[in-house]
């Protein structure tokens, strides 16, 4: 394994983990937990859509999607 493999290996972890904690907020925000959860919560999730917008850009700046023709 050389250093881009691991690399490689490292952002599609983070993509992954961000995916699940995005999922995991919705299903939070789903919930009734009240207004003042549900607006912090609603704060998380905008701020977890970031995060796995960036994972996914550092991802891409790695291994860029083929382009087939």
């Amino acid at each position: 394994m050389d250093f881009l493999d691991l690399e490689i290996a490292v952002a599609r972890q983070r993509v992954k983990r961000a995916e699940l904690s995005l999922e995991r907020t919705r299903e939070l925000l789903d919930e009734d937990l009240g207004a003042l959860i549900g607006i912090a919560l609603c704060e998380r999730l905008r701020s977890e859509q970031q995060q796995l917008s960036e994972a996914r850009e550092r991802l891409m700046k790695i291994v860029p999607p083929t382009i087939t023709q």
